[in-house]
């Protein structure tokens, strides 16, 4: 299999930006990843990954939506004319299936440099009802009998019950149905899920690109609003706008890049992806197997991961995660992140960009941002959330709602270039 390496990343700051547009965005997270690059343009681009899951709420624009958002740069000759682009959309997964195709380019042998780019805009001001629409077309709506009645005889199961009506989401609602479950199950308590929230939200008081840039103690998780029990409002993702990119070559070009590039560059040692269905509540998640496949491409073990992002669309999913990617033993993630293994100095820091809880959630663009920031460890330019020598990094992150567990599901796995 070929080498693939990121030599630029970038991800703009996660916040509600209503004055800047899908254009806008993409424009600033493009030349950022290609500064990053050190590359003056974007002529060596072979290949183009779009990602993108609620334009079409916007001006209808529903289809060729890279090409519209790149036509600017095309025509001041900032990004090569004739590039194709494939649109990608895989609900919160979206940016990361972008950095899977950008990746089976290189391993393709066809391709030497090809950009993965993600971007949204959640936040609609006037109409917030499209906002509801946004986040529903990543659910089933043709049988949605189907997921009605599993949700309701799970909730029994769950210990909660399953309820629908206005100021409710089924997502918020159904990620504590889960939390409960686990609460009942492995004995899994509040606070322990509001440690992993606290800790994220310190993270993202670090992190310049992070839409919530405060810190907050367990008890204050704890006391925010409640949305959903047991989960609170600060233990849930926000609702923001933002762009993320990566340029991803092959070994080839690599060996021609200064060395200043070089020592910069992030090794891609392995990119897998799962599928969701309705599993039974007892059952490991799509994202154990996505995770078993990227360990055996990348011939590594859990415990060689030294710093990760998961997809903490609430604070629950990071106690799940952290057990579905093999960090601790099943029905432990409670106990493991509130005796601080997933915050500095622990076995293996966990979303120390913020999570999404803290950082933000603009749903095309989070998986990009993940790696972004995992590159960003992996230089050992993370700042004052810098994880010590990290060499190893694994970001995973899901999308979609196929009853109690994501429609897909991407496992990525980096190592630095140069020691």
């Amino acid at each position: 299999m070929r080498d693939a390496y990121i030599i630029g990343s970038f991800s703009t700051r996660f916040q509600k930006w209503p004055d800047k547009s899908f254009k806008d965005l993409t424009r600033e997270a493009y030349l950022g990843a290609l500064a990053d690059a050190g590359m003056e343009n974007g002529d060596d681009i072979e290949f183009g990954w779009f990602g993108n899951c609620g334009m079409w709420l916007h001006n209808d624009q529903g289809s060729i939506r890279g090409q519209v958002c790149f036509t600017p740069l095309v025509n001041e000759g900032l990004f090569p004319a004739r590039v194709p682009m494939i649109n990608v959309e895989g609900a919160c997964a979206t940016a990361s299936m972008a950095l899977h195709g950008a990746w089976k380019d290189i391993l393709s042998g066809q391709t030497d440099v090809s950009l993965a780019l993600g971007v949204e805009k959640i936040w609609i001001p006037d109409e917030p009802e499209k906002i509801q629409r946004s986040f529903y077309a990543g659910i089933d709506n043709f049988d949605a009998d189907e997921w009605m009645e599993y949700y309701k005889a799970a909730g029994e199961e769950a210990g909660k019950e399953f309820e629908t009506g206005p100021n409710r989401t089924v997502f918020m609602d159904t990620y504590a149905m889960q939390a409960c479950y686990h609460m009942k199950k492995h004995g899994t308590t509040q606070r322990q899920i509001a440690a992993g929230a606290a800790k994220n939200h310190n993270y993202g008081a670090k992190n310049p690109n992070a839409q919530y840039q405060f810190e907050m103690s367990v008890d204050q998780v704890m006391q925010d609003r409640p949305v959903s029990y047991p989960l609170t409002r600060a233990m849930c993702s926000p609702i923001g706008d933002g762009a993320a990119a990566a340029v991803v070559v092959s070994e080839d070009y690599f060996q021609g890049l200064p060395q200043a590039v070089k020592d910069r560059a992030v090794k891609i040692r392995a990119n897998a992806l799962s599928g969701g269905k309705y599993k039974k509540l007892d059952e490991p998640s799509l994202s154990m197997t996505a995770a078993k496949k990227a360990y055996s491409m990348a011939d590594l073990k859990p415990d060689d991961i030294q710093v990760a992002e998961v997809h903490d669309a609430t604070s629950f999913c990071e106690v799940l995660q952290v057990e579905m990617m093999g960090f601790c033993d099943i029905g432990e993630g409670g106990r493991f992140i509130e005796a601080g293994e997933t915050g500095p100095g622990g076995k293996v820091p966990v979303n120390t960009s913020g999570g999404l809880v803290s950082k933000g959630h603009p749903v095309g663009a989070t998986g990009l941002s993940m790696i972004y920031e995992l590159t960003t460890q992996l230089r050992g330019e993370a700042g004052e959330r810098q994880v010590p020598d990290a060499r190893i990094a694994l970001a995973e992150n899901g999308g979609g709602v196929m009853g109690f567990e994501e429609a897909a599901c991407s496992v990525t796995i980096l190592e630095r270039a140069r020691d």
